[in-house]
């Protein structure tokens, strides 16, 4: 029984260890690694010299002044100008969001449909709306609307129904791309099983694809929340127009406004990434993709083989 779990927990590590490198990646040898670390310290200098030269122009354009970067201290400017466009942009783009990922469900599946009508209708929506670019999607939605169908559309839904359509499409091909990567013999062997195409579509295909398509999806929505910047063009009261358009206006400090508010947009950016690749984690460590060892049968279980006289 001591053996059978130590090699059980051996097996573990060796699977768990296996994991970790790819198949396409070799292990560095010493030179490698001597090379590699020559070229992380290159980088490192160099990105600080950028940072000294930007800080050095900075300073000669009188952009480091306190006087340009005080507002951000005061509570006011916070509660009042830098958190209601904070709380629009991830409004705008949660809101997106929770429409766009259905919608790109529903359209992928769509264009793999054994229906010729479904699948060209699903695919003429995709491309049209993938090959628009956001921006111009977005203003049809806010000026179109009230021009040919007389709707007063806010800016906060121009930019939501931009961002479905376009963000939306893209998801469709992920989707589609998920799924059509699943080998093809398991939803063959599933319909010689007499499963119906949407059972295996539900019980076969989906619950895999999504394991395999997350990482994309989460690129995707984190495209997104940077595209609700977009609305600034629309004078949507998002977080960029609240950094380039309100500060400035009331403080003179367009430059550092800039500059605090890409900071927030890369927090945010990062802390969504993060969660991404907490995802993909969650999702590697629920796959049974290792079968464990079986355990060597015990001498007294084993039968004694069958010997057939021979003539």
């Amino acid at each position: 029984m001591t053996t059978t779990a130590t090699e059980r927990r051996q097996a573990r590590k060796l699977a768990a260890s296996s994991e970790r490198v790819s198949v396409l990646y070799d292990i560095p040898g010493p030179k490698a690694r001597t090379r590699n670390t020559a070229l992380t310290v290159l980088v490192i200098v160099l990105v600080l010299l950028a940072l000294y030269w930007m800080v050095t122009k900075l300073g000669e354009k009188n952009q480091l002044n306190a006087d340009l970067w005080t507002p951000f201290l005061r509570g006011d400017v916070w509660i009042n100008l830098i958190l209601p466009g904070l709380v629009n942009t991830l409004s705008a783009a949660l809101v997106a969001a929770v429409i766009a990922v259905p919608f790109g469900f529903v359209f992928g599946i769509g264009r793999l449909s054994e229906h010729a009508w479904i699948r060209i209708a699903a695919g003429a929506v995709v491309e049209f709306f993938r090959a628009i670019p956001l921006l111009i999607m977005i203003f049809a939605v806010m000026f179109g609307g009230s021009a040919v169908f007389g709707l007063t559309v806010t800016p906060f839904a121009a930019v939501v129904v931009g961002l479905v359509l376009y963000n939306g499409s893209v998801l469709a091909e992920i989707v589609r791309a998920g799924i059509l990567s699943i080998p093809r013999g398991q939803s063959e062997a599933a319909l010689a099983i007499g499963l119906r195409r949407s059972q295996v579509m539900r019980m076969i295909l989906l619950p895999q694809a999504v394991t395999a398509m997350m990482p994309a999806i989460v690129a995707q929505l984190v495209v997104l929340l940077k595209d609700t910047a977009l609305g600034f063009i629309v004078a949507f009261e998002d977080l960029l127009n609240a950094g380039a358009r309100v500060l400035p206006s009331n403080f003179n400090n367009i430059i550092p406004a800039v500059i605090v508010i890409a900071i927030i947009y890369i927090i945010i950016n990062v802390a969504v990434g993060a969660i991404a690749t907490w995802l993909e984690k969650r999702s590697r460590r629920s796959r049974k993709s290792i079968v464990q060892p079986i355990a060597p049968p015990d001498a007294s279980t084993v039968a004694e083989p069958v010997r057939t006289p021979v003539p």
